[in-house]
């Protein structure tokens, strides 16, 4: 009596499950771009309907940053950029007494921080910078 031999099946469509020492490789993530990233793109200018939109969230704001007598620090514009990426609008107090040494702070501390000057009175200044992750306002156009 001759052997018999085992059916032969059709080839599978399927392909062979993977080895499960396999893993499957997953398409490169894109990286988030932190809030200093994003920061340092420089934002369009606030026009004057959005500086009286955030002038108006800024009248009940007490100063969250106080510029003493050393004047404007790294350590103070460190603070700064830590408040500004939180709270997007930020109340600071300065202690000139002299009116163009005061605006000239207040302009430096807005490019350096990459912020609006949103109102400047007497020894107060606020400020405004957009977090792209968080944003807490939306400003009209």
């Amino acid at each position: 009596m001759p052997a018999r031999k085992a059916p032969t099946r059709p080839a599978s469509r399927r392909p062979a499950p993977p080895s499960p020492r396999a893993r499957p490789v997953a398409p490169p993530r894109k990286k988030p771009r932190s809030v200093r990233e994003a920061a340092a793109t420089p934002p369009a200018p606030l026009n004057a309907n959005q500086k009286r939109y955030l002038r108006g969230f800024a009248h009940d704001l007490k100063p969250v940053i106080l510029v003493g007598q050393k004047g404007v620090t790294d350590a103070l514009l460190k603070e700064l950029d830590l408040a500004l990426a939180h709270h997007e609008l930020v109340k600071l107090r300065l202690a000139d007494d002299d009116r163009e040494s005061r605006a000239a702070s207040i302009e430096r501390i807005a490019a350096e921080a990459r912020a609006e000057v949103v109102q400047s009175i007497g020894r107060t200044a606020c400020f405004y910078r957009r977090n792209p992750e968080r944003a807490q306002f939306t400003l009209p156009k």
